[in-house]
């Protein structure tokens, strides 16, 4: 599976991205998304379809034929991560083999140094610009993450990749902390996890509510 990752060309991993951030498209949709033709688009998902990198289920719920609607696998999350974002899954599994509480202390150290660092980005900023800025810090972290303002006093951050899948997947102490991250840095909302790719959504999203 490496040598397909490298082989991933600079258009593939464009289209990745793009159906990563939709969480599910037709090739239409994606034509329309990232401005080519929708024979492109069926081409590029094709080929990503083959090497394993996407699926598909049929649209059932729309008049005329079954529209194919295309999501991103799990093979996709280390593609978009830094590489040193991600924590060692072998040395966790020494560290709770000696104390099983030091795993969740190494976590909570972790989130604290996050915080401390990305306060000093965040200081003094209206909550719109700390919310727009802690989603570039965490999409820069390899989440490919976006925001839109909901309505008045409400937000929602989604993440489209896990920057620490392989982690997450053998520590809940990895979201835990991704989600007391995001409270650490604004303190002044109620922050809640919506849907979340380890109990098998697209994306993890946090729901931001201002005054409440």
């Amino acid at each position: 599976m490496a040598t397909a990752i490298a082989a991933l060309s600079t258009t593939q991993r464009r289209v990745l991205a793009a159906v990563k951030r939709l969480d599910e498209v037709t090739a239409d949709e994606l034509a329309e998304a990232l401005e080519i033709s929708a024979s492109a688009a069926r081409q590029h998902l094709s080929a990503l379809r083959s090497a394993g990198f996407v699926e598909a289920r049929q649209d059932r719920g729309q008049p005329g034929r079954p529209a194919d609607r295309y999501h991103a696998t799990l093979l996709t999350e280390p593609l978009f991560v830094a590489s040193d974002a991600n924590l060692s899954v072998e040395l966790l599994g020494h560290m709770q083999d000696e104390d099983p509480e030091l795993v969740d202390r190494v976590f909570e150290r972790r989130r604290q140094q996050l915080a401390a660092d990305a306060k000093q980005r965040l200081a003094d900023k209206p909550i719109g610009e700390r919310i727009d800025a802690l989603t570039e810090l965490l999409d820069a972290q390899g989440y490919l993450a976006d925001f839109e303002h909901v309505d008045q006093g409400h937000y929602r951050i989604k993440l489209h990749n896990c920057a620490m899948w392989e982690v997450a997947s053998h520590y809940k102490q990895a979201c835990t902390s991704e989600l007391a991250f995001i409270q650490d840095l604004i303190p002044d909302a109620t922050v809640r996890r919506v849907t979340h790719k380890t109990a098998g959504a697209h994306s993890c999203a946090y729901e931001i509510s201002i005054g409440s």
